[in-house]
């Protein structure tokens, strides 16, 4: 028998699907494959992982460093480029922040994900799993879209510093809970039946000086009071402390560089499984080339912003 054969066979006797999104560009690739073992290593024998990858201009060759990192026997991974997933008549909000525009790629999963998934998980790239996914698959999300953890730091809409700064002007109601977006579990023809895409994406777009957490911005907004709570050990973040979390996430400096000042158990937990990886002999990152990124970032946006501007303008003289 050989091992094509046998992952098969190992596929066959894990009879329940987790299906699973997660985005990334070529940057964060040592954390995605990281992610993907990390899951593998606490997922149920029943279950099979169905792993949705948005690639931001990811190459062939990074794309099979990622396939020769994953046990095959436990993962299916589909591959989705960002350029083929945005549908026509939308575009991705150019906003002020430094984050990198494939924060708001999973806006978009409804458009193509197949129609006869109705729930998926969606993962920030920059976490690392403790615990079986298939225990917040199995959550009930009752007649809500989705289901989200309150963020720590902000908590409601009319947190001063970065929950919603115009919520008042947009007529919401300050004391609405605030979810940070990094683990959601979503309802997808709920989420398309109620437009949420199309909602997030102008909330964001119409206040650039409002959106601080841009991407979560214009989510809370789409889905205020439409989500349930989730245990807040599914998006714990790495900036504590806690000994048994079920998702760290590395809101902060993340595990790739060499800056990193978190948590060191959570930063060695990452090591252990990067080096299961075919970034196994990755080197941290240097504060140089981590604002190097940034800049590149903010440079892409206001390049982007400027074309959207004349090319709007000039269809506008026609």
């Amino acid at each position: 028998m050989n091992s094509s054969q046998t992952s098969e066979i190992g596929k066959m006797e894990r009879s329940k699907k987790i299906t699973v999104v997660v985005a990334s560009d070529e940057h964060y690739l040592p954390m995605l494959a990281t992610l993907i073992k990390s899951i593998e290593a606490n997922l149920s024998r029943s279950s099979l992982l169905d792993l949705w990858i948005i690639g931001d201009r990811i190459t062939t060759k990074n794309k099979l460093r990622i396939e020769n990192s994953v046990n095959h026997e436990i993962s299916v991974l589909h591959w989705k480029d960002a350029d083929k997933i945005i549908p026509s008549g939308m575009e991705l909000p150019l906003d002020k922040s430094s984050f990198p525009l494939s924060i708001y790629l999973w806006y978009f999963i409804p458009f193509f994900i197949p129609t006869e998934i109705e729930k998926v998980i969606y993962l920030d790239v920059d976490m690392l799993n403790y615990r079986d996914l298939t225990e917040l698959w199995d959550t009930d999300l009752g007649n809500k879209i989705a289901g989200a953890v309150v963020d720590p730091r902000i908590r409601t809409f009319e947190c001063d510093w970065g929950g919603i700064l115009n919520y008042q002007e947009l007529g919401f109601t300050g004391s609405y809970k605030y979810f940070n977006s990094g683990v959601m579990l979503i309802n997808t023809h709920k989420w398309m039946k109620n437009h949420i895409t199309e909602k997030a994406l102008v909330y964001v777009e119409d206040n650039y000086n409002s959106a601080v957490y841009p991407e979560q911005y214009g989510l809370n907004l789409a889905l205020a009071n439409n989500w349930i709570e989730l245990n807040p050990l599914w998006n714990y973040f790495a900036t504590t402390s806690h000994k048994a979390p079920y998702n760290v996430h590395f809101v902060d400096r993340k595990p790739i560089y060499i800056t990193y000042k978190n948590n060191p158990v959570y930063l060695q937990q990452f090591q252990f499984y990067l080096l299961q990886t075919d970034w196994a002999d990755f080197k941290p990152i240097g504060e140089l080339k981590r604002y190097m990124k940034k800049i590149n970032n903010v440079i892409e946006k206001k390049i982007k912003r400027i074309t959207r501007k004349f090319s709007t303008k000039k269809k506008q003289s026609l």
